[in-house]
This record gives structure tokens, C-alpha cells and sequence, in this order.
């Protein structure tokens, strides 16, 4: 039974270096295949190098056809940027899963995006989205430093529309002033931890701030229950699973063969989504909302557990 979702290949048209650490790579469709559909804004792939998995917004407007991602390496990274970049060279091939996307755009007339470094990567296509609609726009991108921003050659076009704040510069971006500032706009944000839960703080304090986030690695205030054992039904087969304390549903359930597709563990990738038929999960993830939370639909089984003893599940 599968555990991933279906592989494809593409191959790398051009490879262009943007930093020291950061690598931003055109794909286009293998020999033989369909040509790579247009992506939307906030669509992510998974790159699969040997047994590492790494998810990728899909960034920019490139030409039709081709889907462009950017790499940004780490010192203390597990090892899936550089693996990608040693590989991606032109005429190479990647296995890639998806697109999938847990951070749809949605047009407004009014639209504030907040980027910090690498977080550039799921924004830059809602900017080129919104001044295509012709909607009332601006960008607050900030980081380390120039060298750490991407495709500020393509922003620099929108003029004062785009405010830059790298650190080294001595500027920093004033979060608060910025939320501040939103009254009936739509907010996207994506960078580091620390900026998206400031984020979701000033949100929480009554601002009114219609907030969207994308987070790159998981929160760290997840979970509002001790790990306990519970049990798991399947609502199709009616098998029933015991999840320890120091168990996930996703291996229980990969570990007896159960169709479960999964990519990243760490519940900011999406792919393990399943519904949830009858019982209370404990969620933990990074990908849904807190109205998507509270509503109890559906569930991230890679991370989260179960406030009860039991939980009713729908694979598929």
C-alpha cells in the first residue's frame, strides 16, 4: 500500500545563484510528459532526494511550463538543501510529489504581505497576483541582509510599494506599526517562527487583522494535552489501532500497512490531512487554522493525537 503520494520527474532548465546560500532553480516537464501545469499562488511541491523529503513553495512567474522554486542553505539544516543543491545542475532530473496548497490566495482590494528571507518565496507570486488585479498592495520584506533576499531585482519595478529592511543596514521592520496599520486589508505573511507568531499575537489582541500564514518549520506552541494511549478506528475497514504515548497515528498506521500518505512528519506539510469521523483530536499542527482547528473536520495524524480515548478516521 502507498505511503507517499506519486512521484514524477522533472528536469532542471536553469540554475541561477541569488546569495551565497540561495539557489533558485527553473524546472520544466520531463521528456515525454505533459507539460508542468500553471501553478497558483501558494502552491508547494515535495523535492525527493534519496530518502530526504523537502517541501518548496513554487515561487514567481516564470514562463509556461515551468515551475521555479528557490533553495536556501543552512548551517544548522537537516541536510535536504544542500543534498538539493550538489544535485541541481541543467539537465538533471528531480522526483517531485504535489502540488498541493495550504496557503490559497484570495483576491482583495486591499492586500499588506509581510516576508521575511526565504518566506519571499510564497509571497512573490500573491504580489505579482494582486498588481495584475490591480488591487491596493504592499510588501514589507525584511532580513539578515540583501544578500539574503531573493528577487528583489523583479520588486524593485513596484517603487515604494515594496519597503526592504535588511538588518545589516541597521533597519528592522516594524511589525507592530505595520499591523497597525491593516484596517481592511488581507494579510499574508511567511518567514521565521519568531515573525508569524508576533504575527498571530497582535492578531489575537483584537486587532481584526484578517491574518494568513505559511510557516516553514513547526510551532513550538502545539498540544494542549499530556501524550496518553488511544485507540484509532478506521471508519472504512473498522480496524482498530492503539496509539501509544510514544506513538504517531502515521507510523501505527504505516506500520500495518494502511494507505497513509505522508511527506514532511512534522506537521507543516499537509500531506497527512485525513478526516476525522467522531472523536476530539489534539491538534498540533503548523498547516491548519484555528477556526479549521476548532471545527475538528480534519486532522494532521503525523503530529496530532486525541483529547479522549478515542478517534473515528476516513483514509482517502
Amino acid at each position: 500500500m502507498p505511503t507517499a503520494e506519486p512521484e514524477f520527474e522533472a528536469v532542471i532548465a536553469e540554475r541561477r545563484e541569488v546569495g551565497p546560500r540561495i539557489s533558485v532553480i527553473d524546472l520544466v516537464a520531463a521528456s515525454g510528459s505533459a507539460p508542468l501545469a500553471d501553478a497558483a499562488p501558494g502552491d508547494h511541491v515535495d523535492v525527493v532526494i534519496d530518502d530526504v523529503v523537502r517541501q518548496y513553495s513554487l515561487t514567481g512567474r516564470p514562463a509556461p511550463g515551468v515551475w521555479r522554486i528557490a533553495v536556501l542553505e543552512t548551517a544548522d539544516g537537516r541536510g535536504g538543501a544542500a543534498a538539493l543543491r550538489g544535485a541541481a545542475t541543467p539537465g538533471a532530473a528531480l522526483r517531485l510529489r504535489g502540488p498541493r496548497n495550504h496557503f490559497p490566495f484570495r483576491p482583495a482590494e486591499r492586500l499588506v504581505f509581510i516576508a521575511g528571507g526565504i518566506g519571499i518565496t510564497p509571497i512573490l507570486p500573491m504580489v505579482l497576483e494582486a498588481e495584475r488585479a490591480g488591487a491596493d498592495w504592499r510588501l514589507h520584506y525584511a532580513a539578515a541582509s540583501r544578500s539574503e533576499m531573493p528577487f528583489l531585482d523583479e520588486l524593485a519595478a513596484f517603487g515604494d510599494r515594496v519597503e526592504c529592511y535588511p538588518r545589516d543596514e541597521g533597519r528592522r521592520l516594524p511589525l507592530d506599526e505595520v499591523l497597525g496599520d491593516v484596517a481592511g486589508a488581507e494579510v499574508y505573511c511567511c518567514g521565521p517562527e519568531r515573525m508569524l507568531a508576533a504575527a498571530e499575537e497582535h492578531a489575537r489582541t483584537g486587532s481584526g487583522t484578517d491574518l494568513h500564514l505559511e510557516r516553514f518549520e513547526p510551532r513550538t506552541d502545539t498540544g494542549m494535552h499530556e501524550n496518553h494511549p488511544f485507540d484509532v478506528e478506521l471508519a472504512d475497514s473498522g480496524a482498530t489501532y492503539r496509539i501509544e504515548a510514544e506513538q504517531s497515528i502515521l507510523e501505527v498506521l504505516n506500520a500495518a500497512g494502511e494507505p497513509v500518505f505522508y511527506s514532511c512528519s512534522e506537521g507543516t506539510c499537509g500531506t497527512c490531512e485525513t478526516r476525522v469521523v467522531s472523536g476530539t483530536p489534539d491538534h498540533r499542527d503548523s498547516v491548519l487554522t484555528d477556526e479549521e482547528h476548532e471545527s475538528n473536520e480534519v486532522m494532521m495524524i503525523c503530529v496530532s493525537r486525541c483529547v479522549g480515548e478515542r478517534l473515528v478516521l476516513q483514509l482517502g
